[in-house]
């Protein structure tokens, strides 16, 4: 039996961020995840990828900003159980609970933290004929770009019409030889910045815009050759190396659909006037696994609502004790002595 404090499911960016914050309060962490590392979509799917909504970095990697969030947490020790799913879980009578994993793993904790971003997920895939062939041994279909040197100086056709796909054909305009973009409406649902920049560079040729259109067929015997698109009433065919089609995943949230969650479009509903608190007290649900009106699936937004929560957890753990919120830049953190004192001389050094 591991005994923790709070029992975290996932190990992506808002559950890591939360053993930091827990840490703060003397609370201690151990967390679930179905994949053998930590990261969640992040370490999976994109770690090459640049993310620009952190606060204090312009821009940072997929796979940094787990390696950065890894380093921060590590002076409070949490516990991992990777590679296995929480499939069961039981309330005792004094409120903790037992998480028991499909591999017989049980945790006892006094509260438990749902932060499983979508939950498990798989690519949403086309229905084309013969796509099952080119996805395997490297034969030309990827949904996901983990690495983007995969792609240097080859011929790339990405679909959709979203965020992943504006942000991986800018990303790789640099990177391919050729950069082909379609999508089946002149209108996309990404960030207008993200599309603006498409715009740009399809005037300075460093991409090929296709609206609408839509991939129906593929050539090649062994190995994608060229992809065949339908658009504005003519069949043409491109030339490629890869066909990169993204438009999404589908999420599922797994065994933790039965534990008695209020569960609304594949979301855990919260309680977000307070604590991000479930309909199962003890049980909480942060970052993009939750819902709650006006709810923005943003890593900071998760962020904060793990800060929210672990004040909660506190007060539930110790009732009726005040707490006191001390500033980080004014109490500083155990362990980074060092880090704080070397911020303090290059402050000093910046007055002067």
């Amino acid at each position: 039996m591991i005994e923790t404090d709070i029992l975290i499911i996932g190990a992506g960016p808002t559950g890591l961020f939360a053993v930091f914050e827990a840490g703060l309060l003397k609370l201690k962490c151990h967390i679930i995840d179905g994949l053998p590392q930590p990261g969640g979509q992040l370490s999976e799917l994109y770690p090459k990828k640049p993310i620009f909504d952190i606060p204090g970095f312009p821009a940072i990697l997929a796979g940094d900003l787990v390696t950065n969030l890894m380093e921060q947490i590590k002076q409070f020790q949490p516990g991992f159980t990777l590679n296995e799913v929480a499939e069961t879980i039981d309330k005792l009578e004094d409120g903790t609970f037992i998480v028991t994993t499909n591999k017989g793993t049980k945790h006892h904790a006094n509260a438990v933290a749902i932060a499983g971003g979508l939950g498990s997920f798989e690519p949403r895939k086309p229905i084309l004929e013969g796509i099952t062939f080119y996805e395997q041994n490297d034969r030309g279909v990827e949904y996901f770009v983990k690495d983007p040197e995969k792609f240097r100086d080859k011929k790339v056709v990405i679909s959709g019409g979203g965020d992943s796909a504006l942000d991986w054909s800018i990303f790789l305009s640099n990177v391919a030889s050729s950069v082909t973009l379609v999508h089946r409406r002149n209108e996309f649902r990404g960030a207008l910045d993200s599309v603006e920049k498409v715009q740009e560079l399809k005037a300075s040729g460093k991409i090929k815009l296709i609206t609408p259109g839509e991939i129906v067929g593929f050539k090649g015997a062994e190995h994608i050759e060229s992809v065949k698109i339908e658009t504005k009433g003519e069949t043409i065919n491109i030339e490629t190396d890869y066909f990169i089609p993204l438009f999404g995943l589908t999420p599922k949230l797994g065994p933790i659909a039965n534990w008695g969650l209020d569960i609304e479009k594949n979301a855990i509903k919260v309680d977000n006037s307070l604590d991000y608190q479930t309909n199962i007290p003890g049980i909480y649900a942060i970052g993009d696994v939750n819902s709650y009106p006006g709810k923005l699936k943003l890593i900071l937004c998760g962020f904060h609502e793990a800060t929210l929560m672990v004040q909660s957890v506190y007060q539930r753990m110790n009732p009726g004790k005040k707490y006191v919120l001390k500033y980080t830049t004014v109490s500083g953190v155990d362990g980074f002595d060092g880090t704080r004192k070397e911020a303090e001389k290059q402050v000093v050094k910046a007055i002067k």
